[in-house]
């Protein structure tokens, strides 16, 4: 049972290479085939975190292995949308920032983890990751069924996740920085200033 959260990252994994072959086709079967891997995608997510804080088994091969698969997902999904011959398609200059901003995080979580500082992730990351999911849902299955544009709904709740996405790494830099200026203090105290004495008359 305790391998069983990390087994669910390597199946997240594991999907990626069968999402990315059902987006290299435009048709509406392999899209709908996509999304229903990637449904099953974020289920392990999902379930992978659940398993792991209701057992406390969180191990070091946990904590790098399950945001790297989400990443890793993410980034096959949005650079496979980007390039779609699919009309519209996904513009590429928001792959660029969204990616961007994965990469700025992930490098400073680590210079902060060499610094021995942990900084979990805050409610705006959360929600970032949340409307980010919903948006390659309706990005992956991109036609309309009946009155519910997929494309449209999914570009709605991809710029949001982007608006929320740069606010909580902007956010996330601020309060890295403050934590790695306090630490340097603590480390390295200012001594205080000599007192000087009136000479006796």
């Amino acid at each position: 049972m305790s391998d069983l959260p990390n087994l669910l990252s390597f199946l997240r994994i594991a999907l990626i290479p069968f999402l990315v072959y059902c987006l290299t086709d435009t048709d509406l079967v392999s899209s709908l085939m996509a999304a229903g891997i990637f449904f099953i995608a974020c289920l392990t997510d999902y379930f992978d975190g659940y398993l792991a804080r209701k057992h406390g088994h969180t191990t070091i091969l946990g904590t790098f292995l399950d945001p790297l698969a989400d990443k890793l997902l993410v980034m096959a999904a949005l650079v496979m949308l980007a390039a779609s011959d699919r009309e519209p398609h996904l513009p590429a200059w928001m792959v660029v920032v969204i990616l961007g901003r994965e990469i700025a995080v992930t490098g400073l979580r680590s210079v902060a983890a060499g610094e021995g500082l942990v900084v979990s992730a805050d409610q705006l990351g959360k929600y970032k990751t949340l409307f980010q999911m919903v948006a390659l849902h309706g990005l992956i299955i991109h036609y309309q069924y009946g009155f519910i544009d997929f494309h449209l709904l999914g570009m709605y709740f991809l710029w949001i996740a982007l608006v929320v996405g740069v606010w909580s790494g902007l956010d996330y830099h601020v309060s890295v920085a403050r934590l790695l200026l306090g630490k340097h203090r603590a480390a390295h105290p200012t001594p205080p200033a000599p007192q000087r004495h009136r000479g006796s008359v």
